[in-house]
């Protein structure tokens, strides 16, 4: 390994244990082994599921037991590198893919990595995240960014890399009709994918007018903002209601060919299957409550294809740097709240709240 001597601290924004939140500073990290690198981290997006672990402690299974470093959507500069690296050098700047599977087990085998039980990913209990100055990880998680991409760009790549996925257990191919419900960061990436790839029709759904209008000026060729029901009206109904009306109005004729469901929210849940054509494609890829009242009987009678959709798989995050260097997806436009690192709380605290004019917040890295 190259040497590296310093006498600098790294600063690290560190979950303690729920809503308990400081910066310290931390050891600086050394390389597991001789193919692993250093990144001095230069820019983090907030994700949804740092904020859960903040305020919940847990996401499913993985629980948060001892203090963790938050932060997973990152990108900076390599300061170091193992002796037996080969596709990145010191100096290079990239985005880093925040997962490393075992590589050995059967789903690692077949390129299905997301799957891996194994997998080391950042701000994952037990590990630790990207936010601090120093970040250690396997060079081959590593993607050298062009010139022209700012490290903002690389921090989006992660977001875009979960937006590839989606559209890619979907099978999302040309001349497709798409209804993705939720204009988050998420839900507007998965909009311009699907144009991207092709897709003949695409339709944001939100409750948020702010985020449908912003979701068709960025990619989408409608949008819909569901009226709430009526009291006293059966929830499922009023759900059937919103899909078929979603169909009517877009002239889908008999449904959208896929629905992609980033919101986890119950009412679009049950809306998405009933906008759903027979034979059509149903992705889950957001997170809500943990269980749900799901129409079994619609989703069978229609024959629909309901797959699950998490993180990303062989292929997702090149194809994502690639997307956005090329410009056929746009990161800046999602980006409206910037924090120094010393602000980190705040930015958490911004992203909390929920406000409608805020998609992606992204914190700078330690200087």
């Amino acid at each position: 390994m190259s040497p590296s001597v310093t006498t600098e601290v790294n600063p690290a924004f560190v979950l303690h244990s729920i809503k308990n939140v400081s910066i310290e500073n931390r050891e600086i990290p050394k390389l597991r082994n001789d193919h692993d690198v250093r990144v001095h981290i230069e820019q983090t997006g907030i994700c949804g599921s740092d904020v859960h672990y903040w305020q919940r402690g847990r996401i499913g299974d993985f629980i948060l037991t001892s203090p963790i470093i938050l932060g997973h959507e990152s990108s900076g500069t390599i300061v170091e590198v193992g002796s037996a690296v080969k596709n990145v050098k010191v100096g290079d700047r990239v985005a880093i893919e925040p997962g490393v599977p075992c590589r050995y087990c059967d789903f690692c085998r077949e390129g299905a990595y997301n799957l891996c039980a194994d997998t080391i990913f950042a701000a994952t209990p037990p590990w630790d995240g990207t936010l601090q100055k120093y970040y250690i990880v396997a060079s081959d998680y590593c993607y050298p960014i062009p010139a022209h991409m700012s490290s903002e760009d690389g921090a989006m790549v992660e977001p875009t890399a979960v937006a590839v996925q989606i559209c890619k257990v979907a099978d999302l191919r040309a001349n497709q009709t798409v209804i993705v419900f939720g204009c988050g960061p998420i839900g507007v990436l998965c909009q311009a994918m699907a144009k991207a790839y092709g897709a003949k029709k695409v339709i944001g759904v939100d409750i948020s007018k702010t985020r449908t209008e912003f979701a068709k000026k960025y990619a989408a060729d409608g949008v819909f903002v569901p009226e709430r029901a009526s009291a006293g009206t059966d929830p499922v109904e009023a759900s059937r209601a919103i899909g078929e009306k979603i169909v009517a109005e877009f002239g889908l004729g008999e449904g959208a060919d896929v629905i992609l469901e980033c919101t986890g929210a119950e009412p679009c849940i049950q809306a998405g299957v009933f906008a759903a054509k027979k034979g059509g494609t149903y992705v889950q890829a957001g997170m809500g409550k943990e269980n749900v009242v799901f129409p079994i009987t619609t989703a069978c009678i229609r024959a629909l294809n309901i797959k699950g959709s998490i993180r990303y798989t062989a292929g997702c995050y090149a194809a994502a740097v690639d997307l956005v260097a090329s410009g056929k997806i746009d990161t800046k436009s999602l980006i409206t709240h910037r924090f120094k690192f010393e602000e980190a709380e705040q930015a958490f605290e911004l992203v909390k709240k929920g406000q409608e004019d805020v998609l992606k917040v992204v914190i700078e890295g330690v200087q």
